[in-house]
């Protein structure tokens, strides 16, 4: 998305990623190991940060000003509606979305600044959890990364918190549908505020005050390793497996590969 006073739908055209192929020409965002490795240890000195911080100026917790402190789509960004639509009903608990007891088990691992993620997460994945999250044949796991840049760390400590409160979806949904051009500034504290005030009955101060906690930041290393030992280069990755049958990546030809999810989940379910 490009700046200055060039229309939106120049905007569009210019930052929209290129397609994802199978073999050579562009890829999807890469994330090495060694940055997500990396990204473990600096997450345990920048908690320690965090708390000298919170100790030292009081909290850090109060919700900026014009924003509510109880979520609602009245108060909410662009998409608010559709997004609480698209989840009500569906249970979630922490980072999982659906029936617990759903025999097939998606896991995505994101990262919220990743133009590629948001094709997925606004253009497929709202049919996948009508079609099989809501029937409670699928439930999904989310795993969130940051390896884009310090805008990925601070969305992904809110989006955890979120997580507490059993919104993380939306609260992931909601940027998903707001998202600005990488590491440009876009997803700063005013928008965390304002993505949290987007979401019915959510707690928009306890967000904020959650997300500096020592669970947030050992939630947050957790991912980095489980990234790390399930060989993730790029995001969106998905693997779909089924109770405790080792899950298998779901090659994805392009972000909106609705088809070859769609033929995984089905095996998935039929084994």
């Amino acid at each position: 998305m490009a700046s200055g006073k060039k229309s939106r739908e120049k905007r569009r055209a210019q930052s929209a990623p290129p397609p994802v192929q199978s073999k050579g020409g562009p890829r999807r965002r890469q994330a090495s190991p060694r940055v997500l490795i990396g990204a473990g240890a600096a997450a345990v000195v920048i908690a320690i940060v965090v708390v000298l911080i919170v100790v030292f100026t009081g909290g850090g917790s109060s919700t900026p000003k014009g924003v509510p402190n109880v979520g609602s789509i009245a108060n909410g960004l662009p998409a608010a509606a559709e997004v609480a639509k698209n989840f009500s009903g569906i249970p979630q608990n922490g980072m999982t979305l659906g029936s617990p007891t759903a025999k097939v088990t998606m896991t995505e691992y994101i990262d919220l600044q990743c133009p590629f993620c948001q094709q997925f997460d606004t253009e497929v994945f709202p049919s996948i959890v009508t079609d099989y999250v809501k029937t409670g044949k699928v439930k999904v796991d989310l795993k969130v990364l940051d390896f884009i840049g310090p805008d990925s760390s601070r969305g992904r400590k809110a989006m955890i918190a979120a997580g507490d409160q059993n919104r993380a979806f939306n609260f992931g949904e909601i940027l998903y549908f707001n998202q600005g051009t990488e590491n440009t500034g876009w997803l700063n504290e005013d928008m965390v505020a304002s993505a949290a005030a987007s979401i019915p009955g959510l707690n928009v101060p306890k967000l904020l005050a959650d997300r500096n906690s020592s669970a947030v930041a050992k939630a947050a290393s957790a991912f980095d390793a489980e990234a790390v030992k399930a060989k993730v280069q790029s995001t969106p990755t998905l693997l779909v497996g089924r109770g405790t049958a080792t899950p298998t990546v779901v090659a994805l030809q392009s972000p909106t590969d609705k088809a070859t999810l769609v033929a995984a989940l089905d095996t998935a379910l039929a084994g």
